[in-house]
């Protein structure tokens, strides 16, 4: 079940949001679980039993672990028997039809469907018995609050990736005020706005052009159709994470933040610090730290199995292992470069020159990786991907061009691309630079490392709270909120592209 449908909008939330709030205390646990098994069967009523299954598997490892007091074998066990489970459904058919291509007719390659949201619910069951074993989390005794943790229907589909530390408390002694509803209602329609509105729109018109025959396809149409997979794929998945921490609200608990304006960073360490901060931040407490990170061993190395591992986790494809390296390569050598220059060395390195020359050109360079590594991750196909840049930067001139660029440029369209490149600047933060206030916290929030903190991070989506508390001010925000959630309503209605990409990792 998507969350961007008429029968999750119109039926099944509202059905789940009044019982909820009517069944008493002790049983709420239950029954969101309830909803949440059927919410995961809607779509798939087999695949719930493997999910059924990790959950079991993690709880009787988490009383494992603890019982025992913390040894380390039962970590190991938890951590191999997650990532086997994750391998078969998700890679072993990979595997084999790669052995397959150089020993034909040695195996059979499987046809296992991939089970949606195997990626997310199997690195919180992961994080969950680790964090046991660390002593840094008691183990849960109670199954069916440990049941909700790894099952909680908001980010069971396409995360956020949510600590059991971030939910903890909330679990069992979890508040609800009419506040707290409101905002979590408000984000959940922005962020079924940037799913309905902006991300679909942008998304057909990519699909389309990314779909095309490459022989007959122009430079300038290429661009557009990298351009808008590139905007498509940022408000379809900081939307759904947008709407599952606003529904986690509405049922009392703090999701972290998994989004910071990542299209506004100067290098790609920053967008990694910006973009999935749940992914991110799970890969550097699980494996880049474990493996020594910048302390012990070779940092480099480190870097590279963390986003090689990044590539994979996103998908069983050449493809996406070659985007997670195309990052990789860019964080190492930026990396190299830092320690260059503050080793001292005489050697002029980087970006010289003014520093708002500096920004811009970081900015530029910034994009262009990330748009070039999101051609990569939307065709998956290294061949395609590289016929595809080819027409792009003019290597590859077509004599025929079947499409101009105003074919795919409706007046519509403009409008909501337009719309989408505001949205992804925070204004709050500009205008705030270019009126000269709050100078420190300017730097503050242009420096500080981008970390899982629900409570900092929600100031990206309150806004201006003092003005937002006025009657005015409420009654603005109410009103905009309302006729945002009507042209969703008409979007969905009429659209027939509605996929959520995240779905298939």
């Amino acid at each position: 079940m998507v969350f961007s449908t008429i029968i999750f909008l119109c039926v099944f939330l509202p059905i789940v949001i009044i019982g909820y709030y009517l069944v008493p205390k002790p049983a709420k646990n239950m029954f969101l679980l309830i909803c949440s098994l059927f919410f995961y069967a809607w779509g798939e009523p087999v695949y719930v039993l493997i999910m059924l299954a990790s959950i079991a598997y993690n709880y009787l490892f988490g009383m494992f672990i603890a019982n025992t007091k913390r040894d380390k074998l039962w970590m190991i066990i938890s951590v191999v028997v997650n990532l086997l489970v994750l391998g078969v459904f998700k890679y072993s058919g990979f595997f084999i039809e790669n052995i397959d291509k150089v020993i034909p007719n040695l195996l059979h390659v499987p046809d296992i469907a991939l089970p949606i949201g195997i990626s997310f619910y199997t690195f919180q069951g992961m994080s969950y018995c680790i964090d046991v074993y660390r002593d840094k989390e008691m183990v849960q005794k109670n199954p069916v609050n440990l049941a909700l943790y790894i099952a909680m229907f908001p980010q069971l589909i396409a995360g956020p990736i949510v600590r059991y530390s971030d939910i903890r408390t909330e679990l069992t002694g979890r508040s609800h005020n009419a506040e707290m509803f409101s905002e979590g209602a408000g984000r959940f329609i922005i962020g079924l706005s940037k799913k309905a509105i902006l991300a679909n729109t942008l998304g057909a018109v990519a699909t389309n052009i990314m779909s095309e025959d490459l022989q007959t396809m122009g430079a300038g149409v290429a661009w557009i159709g990298a351009i808008f997979y590139t905007l498509q794929i940022y408000f379809d998945f900081s939307g759904y994470s947008d709407m599952a921490i606003g529904l986690g609200k509405i049922f009392g608990f703090h999701f972290s933040e998994n989004f910071n304006y990542p299209y506004i960073s100067k290098s790609i360490r920053e967008f990694w610090r910006r973009w999935h901060i749940s992914l991110s931040s799970w890969f550097r407490d699980y494996l880049y730290i474990p493996l020594g990170g910048s302390r012990r061993g070779n940092v480099y190395l480190h870097l590279l199995i963390v986003f090689l591992a990044t590539g994979i986790w996103h998908g069983a494809a050449w493809g996406f292992v070659l985007w997670g390296l195309w990052h990789g390569f860019f964080i190492i050598a930026e990396r190299v470069v830092s320690n260059h220059k503050n080793n001292g060395s005489k050697t002029k390195s980087g970006i010289q020159g003014p520093a708002c020359i500096k920004k811009i050109l970081g900015w530029i360079y910034t994009m262009l990786v990330v748009v070039v590594g999101w051609v990569l991750f939307a065709l998956v196909s290294v061949r395609k991907t590289v016929q595809y840049l080819m027409v792009m930067f003019g290597l590859q001139k077509n004599a025929f061009v079947a499409y101009s660029p105003s074919y795919y440029l409706d007046k519509k369209t403009i409008c909501i691309f337009v719309i989408a490149l505001l949205a992804c600047v925070p204004w709050k933060q500009v205008w705030r630079k270019w009126a000269g206030n709050d100078k420190a916290e300017n730097e503050k929030i242009e420096n500080e490392k981008i970390e899982n903190e629900k409570i900092g991070n929600d100031k990206l989506y309150k806004g201006n709270r003092a003005f937002a508390k006025t009657p005015a001010g409420m009654i603005g925000q109410k009103i905009v909120l309302l006729l945002l959630l009507g042209l969703c309503f008409v979007f969905i209605i009429t659209g027939s592209y509605n996929p959520f990409i995240y779905f298939r990792f």
